[in-house]
């Protein structure tokens, strides 16, 4: 560490400790709240892309065909 004495000054940040670590921690949050809500919503299109092609087990087009 060449500009902090110590690990304790390091995460003290000079006083601004508290605010530094907050604004990395909500970062981090919002990054993982993003990440999973992308995710998840993928999931739900590929499921409903795979129903409409047929694949989820409906009626394929040959059998609506014949309705």
């Amino acid at each position: 560490m060449v500009q902090f004495e110590s690990w304790a000054s390091f995460f003290a940040m000079g006083g601004h400790g508290l605010y530094v670590w907050l604004a990395y921690g909500a970062t981090f949050l919002v990054l993982a709240i993003s990440y999973l809500s992308v995710r998840g919503a993928r999931k739900r299109l590929q499921q409903e892309l795979s129903w409409l092609s047929g694949e989820g087990g409906g009626a394929t087009q040959e059998e609506e065909t014949k309705l």
